[in-house]
């Protein structure tokens, strides 16, 4: 006698050529399926007169009640992307608390994507939170294919349909502009992070079109673009310094490197913020206690890791997808 060729949620898998965790889905009517997928599951199953063993569903489609944290692998020596994942880390676990759920820390490497795999179809978790900065879009491909359910940190590419909260990148370039400006600064340099990052440029559109707004050039030797680390934020500040050395501020896209970038000012001779006017982002704990205390542009770094976590639950249940953007605000201290 012949073994029918479909047996299990398996066989239908890859007869369908999507995972076993997308036809669960399908069986029990998941709105974050599409309908193409639904029908051709279905049809599968139908054809090959499918039966579902309930018991055996119901155990697979048991939910974790856990969301994985996808991150960078952390370095040996602390960096900036380290320090910005453990404030945000808190905000995420306080928001899966509330919903009754727990969270697991994944570091991945930023070229592979069999995690995605690694974690859905064994169970494991219920959905991601991803915030990776390299080759995030190469992760959000491999999440989509997979069907799994996820949410990021930054901002989606145009007509990506893809759950999100990011803070308002324009509006806070145009803030850390507007003060510098306002305190009389006539030779304001950018300072930036990766330049393949959306959140870096619209940053930077905010900051350049404040300028422009006021009669003032965007000169280019006044602007460069650096990985995220404080060495690179070191180097950057030396470069705009020998490219622009009367500039009289610098407006840097994260605090650590806003730091670096204090300590090489002072370095070469110069006052901060007497000669030198520095303006950082991120608002992260340690912004306050720096010397001088940094002046800042605040994303409310614990509120973004609640609706990172919010959204994401809120999307298991309903499949409805949301991108929020945090409000900004000016945080002026004495570096600026």
């Amino acid at each position: 006698m012949n073994k029918k060729p479909v047996q299990t949620i398996a066989d239908i898998a890859r007869l369908a050529n999507v995972s076993k965790s997308t036809v669960s889905r399908v069986l029990s009517d998941s709105p974050l399926i599409g309908e193409a997928t639904k029908e051709r599951v279905r049809a599968i199953a139908e054809q090959n007169h499918f039966l579902v063993n309930v018991q055996a569903r119901q155990l697979s489609l048991k939910q974790s009640r856990t969301i994985a944290f996808v991150v960078h692998p952390f370095n040996n020596d602390f960096s900036i992307a380290d320090l910005f994942v453990l404030e945000v880390m808190g905000g995420i676990s306080n928001g899966l608390s509330a919903e009754g759920y727990d969270m697991l820390v994944v570091q991945v490497d930023p070229q592979e994507t069999g995690w995605v795999h690694q974690y859905l179809d064994s169970g494991r978790v219920d959905g991601f939170i991803l915030l990776t900065s390299s080759y995030r879009q190469r992760h959000i491909q491999a999440l989509q294919e997979m069907e799994a359910p996820f949410i990021v940190w930054g901002v989606p590419q145009p007509g990506q349909a893809v759950p999100s909260v990011s803070g308002d990148n324009v509006q806070g370039g145009k803030l850390a502009a507007e003060h510098l400006l306002k305190s009389g600064r006539k030779r304001i340099a950018f300072l930036g992070g990766p330049t393949d990052e959306p959140e870096i440029q619209l940053r930077f559109n905010g900051f350049a079109g404040a300028l422009q707004e006021a009669g003032q050039v965007v000169d280019p030797d006044r602007i460069t673009y650096e990985p995220y680390s404080s060495t690179a934020g070191a180097a950057g500040m030396e470069r705009l310094l020998g490219q622009a050395p009367n500039l009289d501020a610098v407006f840097v896209v994260s605090d650590m490197m806003a730091l670096a970038a204090i300590q090489v000012i002072r370095r070469l001779g110069r006052r901060v913020p007497e000669d030198v006017a520095v303006v950082g982002y991120d608002d992260l704990s340690v912004a306050e206690l720096s010397q001088p205390p940094l002046t800042t542009i605040r994303q409310n770094i614990p509120l973004a890791g609640r609706l990172l976590a919010g959204n994401l639950v809120e999307y298991l249940r309903t499949g409805q997808v949301a991108n929020v953007s945090i409000p900004v605000e000016l945080i002026v201290r004495q570096s600026a």
